[in-house]
């Protein structure tokens, strides 16, 4: 594998990971009980994807699925700072679920053509979890945008919040090697996030104006989880990750 696929492996990965950490918080907290498992199982479908991802960066690592997740620092993940952050409201944490899932569905549609077998068979699985992920999002942030004046606030003020990080989501700068601007790279393995901008925001200005939300303006923040540069409660979120893994090392269930 070369190191531009390890990377890219490693990096889409993480944001899996993450985004599985902070959507498992939800259970028990989520507004129903149907929602509690309705969050479980979605982050279940991201933890699913960040261990086939992590596991095919240690084959060119000799680090296994857990060394990755539970035994790097915090400089050394490459998520998106987008799945990191803090998400106190639910209606945070539907704006981020519609703009993630709306991206890596895209990428994920795209991802399963690679000439990279492991890939592609990764992404082919998926893209239909994602679908599932994004329309589940899409029916709450309908629900809470066009629902009550207090329920359409706090859907508003939750994609003004999220909107500015899911520049990162376009961000390619983080390979090595210059890419094309097709689907795919010259090699075909992997794919130019940047190409997806057009497609991902006409489909989340779509949901929003069913919603009756307007779309943010644009604002520029600092987001350079890519490089290894997180905010302030990526620390946090991984001391809880990986409190077990560390305190007992070699432990098994």
């Amino acid at each position: 594998m070369s190191v531009s696929v390890e990377k890219y492996a490693l990096a889409l990965a993480d944001d899996a990971l993450i985004s599985s950490q902070r959507l498992g918080w939800w259970i028990s907290r989520a507004p129903q009980l149907e929602e509690d498992v309705a969050m479980a199982n979605i982050g279940l479908d991201q933890l699913g994807q960040a261990r086939a991802l992590l596991s095919l960066v240690g084959e060119s690592t000799g680090r296994s699925e857990d060394d990755l997740a539970y035994l790097r620092d915090e400089r050394e993940f490459r998520n998106v700072c987008l799945v990191e952050r803090e998400q106190g409201d639910f209606a945070v944490a539907m704006a981020r679920l519609l703009i993630f899932s709306a991206w890596q569905h895209e990428l994920y549609a795209a991802l399963s053509a690679s000439t990279h077998p492991t890939l592609a068979a990764i992404s082919d699985k998926a893209v239909k979890e994602t679908a599932y992920h994004l329309d589940h999002a899409t029916h709450w942030v309908l629900r809470l945008g066009d629902g009550t004046d207090e329920s359409h606030r706090r859907m508003q003020a939750a994609l003004d919040a999220e909107w500015p990080w899911r520049e990162e989501l376009f961000d390619n700068t983080f390979l090595d090697q210059p890419l094309n601007d097709a689907a795919l790279t010259v090699d075909g393995m992997v794919v130019d996030p940047a190409p997806l901008r057009e497609p991902v925001e006409q489909r989340l200005g779509a949901v929003l104006d069913r919603a009756t939300l307007t779309v943010p303006e644009p604002r520029a923040v600092f987001s350079k989880g890519r490089d290894g540069r997180h905010t302030e409660v990526m620390g946090y979120l991984l001391a809880e990750m990986q409190h077990l893994h560390r305190s007992h090392p070699g432990v098994t269930w």
